[in-house]
């Protein structure tokens, strides 16, 4: 049956978008109007140069490295304390003008596009390490502090933060997207690693989620406010300070590549190593696409086949144990081609081979670009999800490398899309949508670590189902009753 418009109904559809365009342009010129009004306020705070209207710099502020357009916002702020955050964003919320916040642009979901216009909050300039304890393995940071900043701070300490999601990303900005990486098999995800928050509401108001300056290693004291702003993507409030777990930078460390016959018998060995007790601090898989990609782009020589990569930490002793239950487990389910990397420079080659997986999908086809989405899946899922996407990829004529936290559950497909061919571009949406369905549909997530951002709002209603996301609409309109904080993204109606 063909559904043939009427002109009645054409006048109406042609009434209503001019309505709607009306509406746009009216608040558009309302909020150019308040943006010019609190530009002096706004200088008084910062600076001459805490306050950029540059094409140039907004449009550097109005995208991350996901496909989702370029958004760019009204101004540019670069606040250099908590004090000044509160004050701008007091202004903020006088004259009705939405707030971005913006780390280093890492993210992968669209997370910093300011659909709405308004105010991006640039911390690039609070980059202090505050209050490093080491005796008890706790140290709080401002959100221009990176990882590799952190780290490279803490060398000669003894401790390090091993959350590593690839990107040298804010370390802020990884709590508010809950990131996670390589190393959560053994120490966990932003989540499990951050102890206390200091946030900035809409309207200005500081708070602490923990208690101002505490830093317990446990607590079951009230709400876990902690864990509500951890994933919130900057809708609830900006991220000023977080306080993170720290750990010993271990004795030893060895890493291992294994080939297999197939994904099932990668994932099999996965599950029995978990099972084993074995205290695997890093398990990765890649799948023979992604693994001949690796190996053209990064110059290595490994069989093209499904391939873990593992990685042990421990002291001298207990390592020849852990390699040797692994590789006894790797044989038993036929794999093969076992290379063990002890020294540090062989060790920092596999993994560099791993991290450059983006650039090396990318390099597949020149002149492309990469697009990244990821699952998440109960292990024994794993395999089923793994070889229904790659029949996918072959059917919807895509190229999508597959690399993933095997421990975990979790895994990527690095898209390769011509940036000028739109049929393609379709294509990969609608595959991304089918595997993120499929996830579902296996009892998982439509997205493991990346968050939800623009492009999987209405996968998280499927996810979560009405009743949890009223929940959540009734979270956002009670700490943002004016749906200013990063309005658009995480909830379907909170935005355009």
């Amino acid at each position: 049956m063909f559904f043939v418009m009427t002109p009645s109904r054409r006048l109406l559809s042609l009434r209503r978008s001019l309505v709607h365009c009306r509406g746009v342009s009216v608040e558009n010129t309302g909020r150019k109007a308040a943006v010019d009004r609190v530009l002096s306020a706004f200088r008084s705070i910062c600076g001459e140069d805490g306050v950029s209207l540059g094409e140039a710099i907004r449009e550097q502020h109005g995208k991350d490295e996901s496909v989702h357009r370029c958004r760019p916002p009204d101004v540019v702020v670069f606040p250099h304390c908590v004090e000044e955050v509160s004050a701008l964003a007091k202004i903020c919320h006088d004259n009705n003008l939405p707030i971005i916040p913006f780390g280093t642009g890492t993210g992968l979901e669209g997370g910093v596009g300011a659909v709405k216009g308004g105010v991006c909050f640039s911390l690039r300039n609070m980059e202090q390490i505050l209050d490093l304890h080491p005796e008890d393995f706790d140290v709080t940071v401002e959100p221009g502090v990176t990882r590799k900043a952190l780290n490279s701070h803490l060398r000669d300490t003894g401790l390090w933060f091993p959350v590593d999601p690839g990107a040298d990303a804010s370390l802020c900005g990884m709590a508010a997207t809950s990131a996670s990486g390589t190393n959560a098999v053994r120490y966990g995800t932003m989540r499990e690693n951050v102890m206390n928050l200091e946030v900035v509401l809409s309207d200005g108001t500081v708070i602490h989620t923990a208690g101002k300056g505490r830093r317990p290693r446990k607590t079951s004291a009230g709400y876990n406010l902690t864990n509500l702003f951890v994933g919130s993507e900057g809708t609830l409030g900006i991220i000023t300070k977080t306080t993170l777990r720290l750990y010993g930078i271990p004795e030893a460390m060895v890493s291992a590549v294994c080939s297999f016959p197939s994904v099932q018998a990668a994932v099999d060995s996965t599950v029995q190593i978990l099972q084993a007790g074995i205290p695997i601090a890093r398990i990765e898989f890649l799948d023979d696409v992604m693994i001949d990609a690796c190996n053209k782009f990064s110059s290595l020589s490994y069989p093209v086949a499904p391939t873990l990569f593992l990685e042990f930490h421990g002291s001298e002793r207990s390592l020849e144990e852990q390699v040797t239950m692994a590789e006894e487990i790797t044989q038993s389910n036929e794999g093969s081609d076992f290379q063990w990397a002890r020294d540090t420079e062989t060790r920092n080659r596999l993994w560099k081979a791993r991290h450059d997986a983006w650039y090396a999908a990318q390099a597949l086809r020149p002149g492309s670009k990469a697009y990244s989405t990821d699952v998440c899946v109960p292990l024994s899922r794993l395999p089923q999800i793994i070889v229904e996407t790659k029949k996918d990829l072959l059917e919807s004529r895509l190229t999508g490398p597959i690399a993933g936290h095997v421990g975990d559950g979790n895994f990527h497909c690095l898209m390769v899309v011509d940036p000028d061919d739109l049929d393609e571009q379709h294509r990969v949406h609608l595959f991304a949508e089918r595997l993120a369905r499929r996830a579902l549909a296996l009892d998982g997530t439509c997205t493991g670590e990346h968050g939800v951002g623009l492009g999987k709002r209405a996968l998280l209603c499927e996810e979560v189902g009405p009743l949890a996301i009223q929940v959540m609409q009734g979270l956002k309109d009670s700490l943002d009753p004016k749906n200013l904080m990063n309005p658009g993204k995480i909830l379907l109606n909170g935005g355009f």
